[in-house]
């Protein structure tokens, strides 16, 4: 079985001017996790600063860039130092000086834009206003005593509204028409204008605003934006030219300011741990596999020469909960993990179920929707998702194959349960066959679940628990027992006298340990027991009828099918294959759907809620660049 590999807590102690170096190699070394260092007699906090400056470059940089463009691969020298403070400082400096420079010719540009934009709006009003010929400044003078207003109303309100205006004083000259929408000037006295407004509101009327820019002649006006356009053009080369000059000019530069910042995250990063000094000294702590530690001292001899301390010890049953989990997957089961850690880290040293859960989820899977059909559509498409789905196409093609695998031991072909024969058993004939198997598979899981919690109990130190607890071996002795006698009233077995000496044993150990673990007055200590000891039986119980559900939702795959081939059954040909084709596919995306996060379920809450805390921390190394990958 997997398990996390064994951790030391290192302390490293060296000269703070070279702290970076030795986040550096430890970045390089790869299998460096930090963690916050508890010598208390350094009382200082060195990389602090670097860390700010680290951040305030790589923020800077990264704004230029989406300006410059990219400045191609990083690689990093194998030889290549981290910067120091001043020089991360001196970097920070000069990159504010670029960004200067090139947020003056960016908003340069944006204003380019905006005027384009204003442009386009003035555009879309004035081929509007062409169609008048006038003079729109001495047409729309304020202090005429003639009001004009232009805009549009709706064509089937024209005539209506042309003899309401008529008894204000007021013309309507029509100029255009666009769909259902007429454009026309209205014109009257100033004196009638508010009568002339309560009648244009009531008819839709649009007023059709112009800008101080149109309130000349439209012929003047169409010369004017074809003269700011070239305008437009010519400061938008130039400010091209000045950014050209500048991707040039700081291009390489800038390439060499990504690699010093790459080299300086190490440190930056290290400090977010918490990086401790005093004086002339600083301290690095963290996480670093056991098997790897003569490895360790000889990178840090063949850089520092001895210039270094460095401090190895075992993890302490009091820190446990904080030591890192580093697992090492074969690259088949690296798909699956995402899903194991969606409920929660293991802890250091327990139980890792990436495997039996891989195994485990595909079995329950392609025992709810066993079809040799419909698990082929799903690995297909699976298979032609690749490149979006990314690892997870590989879950959906395992699944796909144990549907594939389970709908040849059902003899099931897209819901048809005749074409071929069953190998093993078909749900739809044999349905209790079908129940007893899935109930057999939820004891079995379940005692497997209480031995791996009774196991990561004990390797906890948490012996009492591991031993008495209703989760530990007392509780597997109690559901052995309990299983037994239901064995025995069933008829299968003769096993009800020792099936019930085995309850009796578990329950009452159970009970015993609870009692002693209630510290409480007597009559609360009473209640405690008995309700603990009570809710053992129930939930294990109940965790094991909930297996039923394989079997249901194998029955209630062929009994959609059914449905879906009685309904096709009345009618024509065409009608027929279509409700067959549909039918299928609502059952790939319904039920499919919900029989993956059925058995994904069982999974969280009938396994991992017995034996995962959910609560651990994974191994995160420092590592020299945001694209490295993680352990």
């Amino acid at each position: 079985m997997l398990r996390a590999e064994p951790l030391c807590k290192i302390q490293l102690l060296m000269l703070a001017s070279e702290a970076q170096d030795a986040a550096l190699a430890l970045a390089r070394f790869g299998v460096f996790n930090p963690a916050p260092c508890a010598l208390e007699s350094l009382g200082e906090s060195p990389a602090v600063a670097y860390r700010e400056a680290w951040l305030e470059a790589e923020a800077r940089l990264s704004k230029l860039l989406e300006q410059c463009g990219d400045t191609g691969p990083l690689s990093i020298p194998a030889d290549a130092e981290a910067p120091a403070l001043a020089d991360l400082q001196e970097l920070n400096h000069w990159l504010k000086e670029v960004w200067v420079s090139c947020l003056a010719c960016h908003d340069s540009e944006a204003q380019i834009e905006d005027a384009r934009n204003h442009l386009v709006a003035l555009e879309e009003t004035l081929a509007k206003l062409e169609r008048l010929n006038v003079d729109l400044a001495h047409l729309l003078r304020a202090d005429s005593l003639l009001a004009v207003s232009i805009g549009s109303l709706p064509v089937a309100g024209l005539k209506r509204v042309t003899e309401a205006l008529a008894m204000t004083g007021h013309l309507v000259s029509r100029f255009d028409q666009v769909g259902e929408q007429v454009f026309a000037v209205i014109a009257g006295p100033r004196t009638r204008q508010d009568e002339a407004r309560g009648v244009l509101a009531q008819a839709g009327w649009r007023e059709l605003p112009v800008p101080d820019e149109l309130r000349t002649h439209p012929q003047a006006a169409r010369t004017w934006m074809e003269e700011e356009r070239t305008r437009l053009n010519m400061q938008s080369g130039a400010a091209c030219q000045i950014m050209d000059g500048l991707r040039d000019r700081f291009g390489p530069r800038l390439h060499e300011a990504r690699l010093r910042l790459a080299l300086a995250r190490p440190l930056a990063e290290a400090a977010l741990a918490g990086v401790r000094g005093k004086g002339g000294l600083a301290a690095l702590s963290g996480w670093v596999p056991k098997r790897q530690l003569y490895a360790l001292r000889d990178t840090l001899d063949g850089h520092f020469h001895g210039r270094f301390w460095l401090d190895v010890r075992e993890p302490t049953a009091g820190e446990i909960a904080e030591v890192p989990s580093l697992v090492r997957y074969p690259g088949w089961l690296k798909p699956f993990v995402p899903l194991v850690k969606s409920y929660g880290i293991p802890r250091y040293g327990e139980f890792d179920p990436a495997l039996p859960f891989a195994f485990t989820y595909l079995l329950l899977f392609g025992a709810m929707f066993g079809d040799i059909g419909h698990g082929a559509v799903i690995l297909l498409l699976s298979a032609a998702l690749t490149r979006r789905l990314g690892r997870m196409a590989w879950v959906g093609m395992a699944a796909g194959a144990a549907s594939m695998l389970f709908g040849l031991f059902y003899g099931s072909i897209f819901g048809y349960e005749t074409l071929i024969e069953p190998l093993w058993l078909s749900p739809l004939h044999d349905p209790i066959r079908a129940l007893t198997i899935a109930v057999s598979f939820g004891v079995g899981f379940i005692v497997f679940t209480l031995l791996v919690n009774a196991r990561n109990k004990f390797i906890a130190g948490q012996v009492g628990e591991a031993l008495f607890d209703s989760t530990g071996l007392a509780g597997l002795v109690f559901y052995l027992g309990a299983v037994g006698s239901v064995v025995s009233l069933a008829g299968a077995a003769d096993l009800a006298q020792p099936a019930g000496v085995l309850a009796g044993i578990g329950i009452v150990t159970i009970a015993a340990f609870k009692w002693v673990e209630a510290k409480a007055a007597l009559g609360e200590r009473i209640l405690v027991t008995a309700i603990e000891t009570l809710e053992t039986g129930i939930n294990l119980f109940a965790n094991t009828l909930s297996f039923m559900r394989v079997a249901a939702f194998s029955l209630n795959h062929v009994a959609l099918a059914l449905a879906i081939f009685t309904l096709a059954n009345g009618l024509g040909t065409a009608g027929h294959w279509l409700t067959i084709v549909l039918g299928n596919i609502v059952i790939i995306v319904l039920e499919g759907g919900i029989v993956a996060i059925q058995a994904l379920r069982l999974m969280y809450y009938e396994g991992f809620s017995r034996f995962i805390s959910g609560d651990g921390t994974e191994f995160v190394p420092l590592r020299l660049s945001s694209q490295q990958a993680r352990v």
